[in-house]
């Protein structure tokens, strides 16, 4: 009989806790029978929504805790508080004690990295952990890392998101040597920080098979899809995502607006629906809802805080595929295990500085 995938869930995260949570892992049970559950959190609140699901309720089990982080915490703060005893502490935890594959929270972001890092600790060579997500492209999808885990990174740090990126898109994509871009104000060589061009030097200079480096990659080229994994640092990666949602949501409402406004173009609008519905289904965030935390010595996936039941399943659907996929494997493989492989990035940097 196949292994199933353990999940473990932060039942009371997010703005609508076990409300969303519950109806989330159903909708995603669904899709993947091979699945058992873990939810953490008040069972007063969990079993009402269980009962809702009898498939979901006889594939899981509630573990009880009335401790809950909530989103304005800080992160020391919430891991003061939290460690021990937190709905979202317990669902790492199972993580770290091998009763669950992957640990998914809506909560807190600050507070689910910090307990993350210090539960779980960082793998060899690692310094700090990253936000990583699906981006829509022209082409399907793309890989975007760091979104905000941290703020700024040298060299090496840049050269471990590319490799963890990439280990990531042969797992989500099956592509056995993912193209790799810097994300950059522009293409030229010359062109952006120092620690970025010095990144740059390196990937050119460690030739890595199990990635292909293509060079820099501007703003408008993501969507374009011109590369697997487009890597960047904390700040700039975040920037860019909130700016892309913000358009996104401001050209539906301009089409919108402009549809309204005669009777003809809602005729147009009615012969043209299925190309609308075929676009908004494209733009949908719920099917990008899901950053996958690498670094750590376990599996992470941090779902929005207000996402729709529908939404969460895709985060729980994006846990499942990369522990069914063995992405930790896959990670390691890409550093070599022991880091050698960020060991040559060191020596390379020193190299070429």
């Amino acid at each position: 009989m196949p292994k199933k995938v353990r999940i473990a869930l932060d039942a009371m995260g997010g703005d609508d806790g076990a409300s969303v949570v519950v109806p989330g892992a159903a909708i995603s049970l669904s899709r993947h029978p091979d699945t058992e559950f873990l939810l953490f959190g008040d069972s007063k609140l969990i079993e009402p929504e269980l009962a809702a699901h009898p498939p979901l309720k006889a594939a899981s089990r509630v573990i009880h805790t009335d401790v809950a982080i909530s989103n304005d915490e800080k992160p020391s703060q919430a891991l003061r508080r939290g460690r021990k005893t937190s709905s979202m502490w317990f669902a790492i935890d199972a993580v770290k004690q091998g009763e669950a594959d992957v640990a998914i929270s809506a909560g807190n972001t600050g507070a689910l990295m910090a307990m993350a890092r210090f539960n779980l600790r960082m793998l060899p060579g690692i310094d700090r952990p990253a936000i990583t997500g699906l981006w829509p492209t022209v082409r399907g999808d793309a890989i975007v890392l760091d979104l905000g885990a941290t703020i700024g990174g040298d060299a090496h740090h840049l050269v471990a998101l590319a490799l963890m990126g990439s280990a990531m898109a042969s797992v989500r994509f099956n592509v056995e040597r993912p193209t790799v871009g810097l994300l950059n104000i522009g293409r030229e060589e010359m062109k952006g920080h120092e620690e970025i061009r010095e990144a740059a030097e390196l990937l050119r200079a460690m030739n890595l098979p199990q990635l292909n480096y293509i060079g820099f990659v501007e703003s408008d080229g993501i969507g374009k899809g011109v590369a697997d994994v487009v890597v960047t640092e904390g700040y700039a990666g975040n920037i860019a995502l909130k700016a892309a949602e913000g358009t996104a949501r401001q050209m539906e409402g301009f089409l919108r607006n402009a549809l309204s406004q005669s009777w003809p173009r809602r005729i147009g609008y009615l012969l043209a629906r299925g190309a609308f519905r075929a676009l908004r289904d494209k733009m949908d965030p719920n099917k990008s809802n899901g950053g996958v935390l690498l670094g750590l010595k376990g599996l992470v996936v941090k779902s929005h805080g207000g996402t729709s039941a529908e939404g969460f399943a895709y985060a729980v659907d994006v846990g499942y595929e990369m522990a069914h996929y063995d992405l930790l494997t896959k990670i390691n493989q890409m550093l070599n295990r022991d880091g050698s492989a960020l060991a040559s990035a060191q020596t390379a940097q020193e190299a070429v500085s």
